[in-house]
């Protein structure tokens, strides 16, 4: 579906396309700087049957932020493990070596979970969180305590997704930490990327930084936007207000004839509150996203090139749902 209208509306860009493939190479074990074990054989490390798939990809990178609440401060470590491979970060905060035990852990961008499991003897990861943010684009969170979010579910940026923790392959013993990563393609490891927080690259090896992850503030502005939530390439082409609730968005983008649903709340900013978006292209099952939300539902994605959609969501108790439209 092309768009039938173009809003004057200009939107900011934070985060990338969510949803996609989830990548085939497993992950590496990255013990803690505080306690890291020597250094064993590459064979011992690397997860077994690895088939490097290259993968190019042209879109631009989700708007990553910190994996912590905001306004917390974490120290960042690349050099200090003798597991890591390449551009991956142990975080810390804690003066000692459990001090960060149960801290909570929050997803960097939007996306899918593609993984949620504790990886066991496979490799050194433990208890394991894969975010796939579309594009090729993928986010790990390894050795968590806990993790809250299960595969398939679709997570917002800044939403828990699980705790800092110390789980690892038997005999692996680490200190609480969490293991963080950016991989972008399948052909591992060269596809591990610098990571980049706020708009700027991570001072490697080391640095302090304070999250700004969706630091909305009670009351104030949402940090979060249609487009940013949906991605590189997609424009507002409808919207619909949700009382003062919150607005629906229909958004399209041209370059893969796909389009997306995102409802953006305007109250209850950085509580969790029933909202939802849903897409439906004729002749296919709509999809929807629903749950407690912070800040926003979504994003809803799917192709929609020369097909009518209906599209709507909620906010508080507004609701709104289209007719099939947008058809050409």
């Amino acid at each position: 579906m092309r768009p039938s209208r173009v809003l004057t509306a200009v939107f900011v860009l934070v985060c990338g396309l969510a949803a996609g493939q989830a990548a085939s190479a497993a992950p590496t074990p990255a013990p803690s700087p505080s306690a890291a074990p020597s250094t064993p054989p590459a064979d011992q490390n690397d997860p077994p049957n690895q088939v490097d798939v290259p993968e190019v990809s042209t879109l631009a990178a989700p708007s990553f932020q910190l994996p912590f609440p905001c306004g917390q401060s974490w120290t960042g470590n690349s050099s200090g493990s003798s597991a890591h491979r390449s551009y991956e970060i142990d975080f810390n905060r804690g003066s000692s070596a459990s001090a960060d035990l149960g801290d909570t852990v929050v997803a960097a961008a939007a996306g899918t979970v593609v993984i949620s499991a504790h990886q066991g003897s496979t490799n050194g990861y433990g208890n394991l969180v894969k975010i796939d943010h579309g594009g090729g684009w993928t986010s790990y969170y390894a050795h968590l305590n806990s993790r809250s979010v299960a595969a398939g579910a679709q997570v917002a940026q800044g939403q828990k997704i699980g705790t800092v923790g110390n789980t690892s392959k038997p005999g692996n013993n680490i200190s609480p930490h969490l293991h963080y990563e950016v991989r972008q393609g399948t052909s591992y490891p060269s596809n591990i990327r610098k990571a980049v927080f706020n708009g700027a690259t991570f001072g490697y090896p080391n640095q302090t930084l304070t999250s700004k992850n969706s630091c909305g503030g009670s009351g104030g502005t949402n940090p979060h936007t249609a487009t940013s939530v949906c991605g590189a390439g997609y424009k507002v082409i409808d919207s619909a207000a949700l009382g003062s609730a919150g607005t629906a968005y229909l958004l399209y983008n041209a370059g893969n004839g796909t389009n997306c649903v995102a409802t953006i709340k305007k109250s209850s900013l950085g509580k969790a509150t029933a909202t939802s978006a849903y897409l439906e292209v004729q002749g296919k099952s709509r999809v929807t996203d629903s749950g407690s939300f912070a800040y926003y539902a979504g994003p809803v994605q799917a192709t929609a090139a020369g097909k009518c959609v209906k599209w709507g969501g909620k906010a508080g108790s507004a609701v709104y749902d289209s007719p099939f439209e947008h058809c050409d």
